[in-house]
Parts: structure tokens; sequence; C-alpha cells
């Protein structure tokens, strides 16, 4: 069902008091420094640490809510044994989808963010700001080597990766949890659904409260790196986001070949399908909201199976989140060279595999894949306040998120259409979920 027009209009309300919050915060910070006033240093000290214990919130519900959202996911989409293979068929397209948007963001965001033209005294200042924080990010940590990257990547102790903020050997021990749960007696198994849902609530009622004082908290981020680097940090914010919206851009386009090939739908015929949905996508920037107007395509004019049209289209809406890598890997790459971290080879394709894992966990909340990018951030010695500055700008690029969203979700199901299981295409009405 999509999103009612006053829950549309509070949210543009929201991101326009979050964004007017930031410039608010970069002018005066600028003023401070530029005028440098005698209670200066004191209104920085005063300020400051707001940012920082908002960023702190952030961080403190990441583990549990991932953890829950994962596994209630996973036990949620347990069935028939058809939807049970329609679903892994799903998810399989969903994974090379996403794998192709991390890729895509890992070549095509290096050479451009090598032409940034930054200021050295503006490039310092940001360094000494996210390393007054409390952790520094100016050292780049020792990176270890290929074989105990993979070794880690399965953790021998999850307690422990859990308290470290490690979150690619998190979700993957999270993962053969729910796994295992699911094989599992149907009363067992919803004996472990409940207590996991029920902490996802509670979690996403904890979210919601620091999403309310979100302008609070920004403002304090975005006056204290001004007041420390001038309004030269502002040039910095630009960038990153055309850079997110190009990628996004690239990745939609990109989206049209891969049903030509794969899919043998002509560019035509898949172009005019979707268009209504990207309208929808970019005026209510909602995937939710697009998913009537997707359904009709692909059932009026795609004539694609019930199964696909009532079961893996929904599942996709609700599942694939085509942005989260491409986003995950232009933030960080771009808060690399901003932090002088050089994140390349083994450590940017970790980076890669960690964002398609953590999309299939991210919160259905505003900028949801990043509020859960803050222990990434830690985990390659940059700045997790560096993370309130991403949400404060995402309300410009989310626009493009959400076209690639929809774009990959009508996508997708062309794709699994052409490999829909005899069993699953021989379900009725009655045996398929509701849209």
């Amino acid at each position: 069902m999509p999103a009612r027009p006053d829950t549309r209009a509070a949210g543009r309300r929201e991101a326009f008091i979050v964004l007017a919050a930031l410039l608010a915060g970069f002018a005066l910070g600028a003023l401070v420094r530029a005028t440098r006033p005698p209670f200066g240093d004191a209104l920085v000290a005063l300020i400051a640490p707001v940012g920082t214990l908002w960023v702190n919130g952030i961080r403190m519900t990441v583990v549990p809510l991932v953890v829950a959202l994962l596994v209630t996911g996973v036990l949620s989409g347990v069935g028939s044994r058809a939807l049970g293979a329609l679903g892994m068929r799903s998810l399989l397209v969903f994974a090379a989808m996403l794998f192709a948007g991390g890729t895509l963001a890992a070549i095509v965001t290096p050479p451009v963010l090598a032409r940034m033209q930054l200021a050295p005294e503006v490039a310092e200042a940001l360094r000494a700001s996210g390393s007054a924080g409390g952790e520094s990010a100016a050292t780049t940590p020792a990176l270890p080597s290929i074989a105990e990257r993979i070794v880690a990547w399965l953790p021998s102790n999850p307690v422990r990766a859990a308290a470290d903020g490690d979150m690619l050997p998190l979700i993957i021990f999270t993962l053969l949890f729910a796994l295992a749960i699911g094989r599992l007696a149907p009363a067992a198994r919803d004996a472990m659904l409940r207590p996991a849902q029920a902490l996802a609530d509670t979690m996403l009622v904890i979210v919601g409260w620091i999403l309310r004082v979100a302008p609070i908290g920004i403002f304090a981020l975005g006056f204290a790196l001004a007041a420390r680097t001038g309004i030269g940090a502002a040039g910095a914010l630009i960038w990153l986001v055309a850079l997110q919206a190009a990628v996004c851009l690239l990745y939609t386009l990109g989206v049209y070949p891969a049903v030509r090939v794969f899919g043998g739908l002509s560019f035509g015929r898949f172009a005019a399908a979707v268009a209504p949905a990207q309208s929808i996508a970019l005026s209510a920037r909602s995937s939710l909201a697009a998913l009537p107007a997707q359904i009709e395509s692909a059932t009026e004019q795609l004539h694609l199976p019930t199964p696909v049209t009532s079961f893996a289209l929904p599942f996709a809406v609700s599942t694939l989140r085509a942005n989260v890598p491409i986003t995950w890997v232009v933030c960080v790459l771009f808060l690399g060279t901003l932090y002088g971290v050089q994140i390349a080879g083994v450590a940017l394709a970790a980076l890669v595999v960690t964002s398609v894992l953590a999309s299939f966990s991210v919160p259905g909340i505003p900028s949801g894949s990043l509020f859960i990018l803050a222990p990434v951030l830690v985990s390659y010695g940059l700045p997790p306040e560096a993370v309130g500055l991403l949400i404060a700008v995402d309300p410009v690029p989310d626009m493009f998120k959400t076209l690639a969203n929809v774009t990959s979700h009508l996508g997708s199901a062309v794709l699994v259409s052409r490999v829909v299981p005899d069993d699953a295409a021989a379900l009725t009405d009655a045996e398929v979920p509701a849209a």
C-alpha cells in the first residue's frame, strides 16, 4: 500500500528540517571561525559533544537492530517448498544486482575522487576534526593480510565481533544462525521468531527517538566541523552528493541492458513498463509507494507469471535495496580520501561484500543504510561522527537512490520470471501471498 499523502509530506518536512539544521550549523560554525570571538573555543567545546552523543546513540542500536532484522527477515521467508524455491531464485538475482551496484561504485568512484580538489588546510582540519571526536582517523590502521581477512569473516567469537562492531563476521554468523532456526520444527521456530521480532520492533522505537532529535545532533556536527575547518567542508560534501547521484543514475541505466540480455525484454517495453513507477519514486521518494504501479505494469504490460507479480516483486520491494552497496562504497571511499585512509584491493572487496549482506538488514527508516554504517567506518579507521553529516545530506541524492531501487525491483522481476521453477509456476492465486 502506498504511503499516505500526509506521511509523504511529513517525510519531506523532516528532510527539510534536517537540511536546514545542517546549513545553520555550517553557517554559525563558519562565522565563529571567521570572526574568532573570545568565547568561540568555549562554544565549540559546549556544542561538539552533542553531535558525538547523537552519533553514539546511532551506534548503540546497530548490532541488536541488524541481528533482529536479519533473523526475522530470514525466518519470515520460510514457507512452502515452491515459494521457498522461488524465493531462493529471487535472492540469487538480488545478490547479483547488489554485487553489480557495489562493483560499479568501486570502479567509478576512485578515479572521480582522484580529481576532487580540496585545499590541503581543509583536509588537514577535517582529519583533526575527525580525531577530535575521540577516535583517531589521522593514521591508517595496519591492514591485515588477505588470509587474515578471509579467516576473520567466520568469527571464532560472535559476541566479541558484536562488541567490536565487526559487521561482516557478525552478519555471516547471524545468517547461519537464522538459517539453522529455519530448520527447526514450526513450534520451536515460532518461539525463536517472536522474541526476535519484539527486539526488532523495540529497537526501531529507540531509533525513532534518535531520529526525532536528528536536527539537534546534525546541527552540532555541522557547527563543530565548520568551526574547525571553515566553509570549505561544504564543498567536499557537494562532491559527495553529486557522486552518489551520478553512480545511482549510471546503475539505473545499466539495468536496461541487463534486462535485455538476461531477461529477453526489449528496451522499449521495459522502459514503458517501469516509467510510471519511476515517476512515483522521484516524486514520493518511496519504493513502497511505487509498488502498485509496478504490479500493474508487470501484470498488464509485461504479462509476468502470477507467482512473480504476487510474490517475487513484493519480495524485491521489501528486500532488494540496490542503492546500499553504491551508497556504502561511495561514502566510505569518499571519507577515506578525505581523511587520508587508503581503501583498495581486499579491503575494498570486503566493503562490497559487507554492503551486500548488510543491505538485507537495512531498517525501513530514513537513511537506514547510513544508520548502520558507523561500525564499518570505525573498522576502516574513519571517524564515526561522519555518519551524521552523511545522513544530513542524504535527502538530496535520495531521489536517485529510490530511482535505482524501483528500476531494479521491476528488473529483478523480469529476470526471475525467466527462471521460475515449475512447481512455483503451478501455484494457484490462493497459494501465493497477497501483494
